[in-house]
């Protein structure tokens, strides 16, 4: 049995690549299923966020190869397209990496938060889809309570950082004061609204939120006193804005070049900030070669997040004190896994071996035996039929040499350590 963990991620693939292999919520079931048509993989889940794909896997041996040829056939892609970006964990590796992940130590913004979240969506993913088993299903709960003790015992999260503190951070740096500024959220969930409150309390007051689902544009447009609008109302309201952050699970462009074009006609050139947060992107590429338009993805946040993550380099060694001792924890409990049967077939053989030597006994009795004597009778017996094989075989042992059965033996039945000389 093997662990495996292997994808790709901000540091190991730029986000042309990344995109190439998101699974959302449309495809992840089919997916997980289709994984575990795979003979050698019994249990499977994805990660997949702005910043990282990853695949989780219990096979029954560690041919990762195997994952990754699914993996470009799932997409379709060219043999080795995505081999060069990829890293992979087995066993204890595995373990540790996933705990890293899900405490945030390895993430864009060092400790950040939301990843915890997104690891149990990935749970409760697999648990849809069905692919997960005791390994996995005992490995996640094990993470959540480890990435919950790093947060409880180091300063990890001490300090407010984020992807979308970072756009905040970057748009108060080309505009300093922000109160007279018009903000554009394309998108309705965690990372628009946290930008949505950076932004707030930055000072800026006009809001619009734009959502394929309007209901929620409202939601949270009404926590900061905003309007909401649709995705397809964007054309008419993007010359209103000054800063547009988009993060949506589109899996196109939602702006694209001609659209930002003839909105900064309508503003007159007036320059336009524009962070694209998702993966894949909701800016087209072609927009950054427009003038007056400043457009940043993820990757180009790196500068930002690199200065506030200082402050969370002790922390980070703290947590990963946590995460290797948990590591272990969990590898105790996996090992015992493999020892579990052949206990169950020893105390199996003792029962039967004490039923045997009970039903001797009643009969013994009740043909008018003396008890006592019965009872004396019945105890030599199963104590020698209890110990006629270990000792057989440590006497083999001894007179073939076999000192790691002696050994073995000392500890098993915890007898002293000189027990085997005269």
């Amino acid at each position: 049995m093997s662990l495996l963990a292997l994808g790709i991620n901000h540091e190991s693939a730029p986000v042309a690549v990344r995109e190439k292999v998101v699974f959302d919520t449309t495809n992840t079931q089919q997916a997980l299923q289709n994984l575990l048509s795979i003979k050698a993989v019994k249990e499977a889940a994805v990660l997949s966020t702005c910043n990282r794909t990853e695949i989780y896997c219990r096979t029954e041996d560690d041919d990762v190869q195997t994952i990754i040829d699914w993996l470009h056939q799932y997409y379709n892609l060219s043999p080795n397209e995505i081999t060069p970006y990829l890293y992979t964990h087995s066993n204890r590796d595995a373990i540790v990496h996933m705990m890293c992940v899900a405490s945030g130590l390895n993430s864009l913004i060092l400790g950040e938060p939301q990843i915890l979240g997104q690891m149990k969506d990935a749970h409760s993913n697999a648990v849809n889809a069905n692919t997960l088993d005791r390994v996995l299903t005992r490995l996640f709960q094990h993470i959540f309570k480890t990435a919950k003790q790093v947060r409880t015992d180091t300063s990890i999260g001490s300090s407010p950082v984020s992807v979308a503190f970072a756009a905040v951070a970057l748009a108060k740096k080309i505009f300093g004061d922000l109160s007279e500024q018009t903000a554009l959220m394309i998108g309705a969930g965690q990372t628009i609204e946290l930008a949505s409150r950076h932004l707030n309390e930055a000072g800026i007051k006009n809001i619009i939120v734009a959502n394929r689902t309007v209901g929620k544009a409202h939601e949270l447009a009404d926590l900061f006193q905003g309007y909401a609008i649709t995705l397809e109302d964007l054309p008419k309201h993007l010359n209103e804005a000054d800063i547009v952050i988009s993060s949506t699970a589109s899996p196109i462009p939602v702006l694209g070049q001609g659209t930002v074009q003839t909105a900064l006609k309508k503003r007159k050139n007036k320059p336009m900030f524009m962070v694209d947060i998702a993966v894949p992107r909701d800016i087209e590429e072609e927009v950054s070669e427009l003038d007056d338009v400043y457009l940043y993805t993820v990757d180009d946040l790196q500068e930002i997040i690199q200065e506030n993550q200082k402050s969370r380099e002790n922390a980070a060694e703290e947590a990963r004190e946590i995460i290797e001792q948990q590591a272990d924890d969990f590898l105790l409990w996996l090992n015992s896994l493999d020892v579990n049967p052949l206990i169950h077939q020893l105390r199996q053989r003792c029962m039967n071996t004490k039923e045997e030597a009970l039903e001797k006994a009643r009969k013994q009795i009740n043909n008018g035996d003396d008890p006592l004597n019965v009872i004396e009778t019945l105890a030599n017996q199963l104590t020698n039929k209890l110990i006629h094989t270990p000792s057989a075989e440590l006497r083999h042992a001894g007179e073939h040499g076999q000192s790691e059965i002696i050994d073995a033996a000392k500890v098993l039945f915890k007898l002293p350590s000189n027990s085997g000389k005269s």
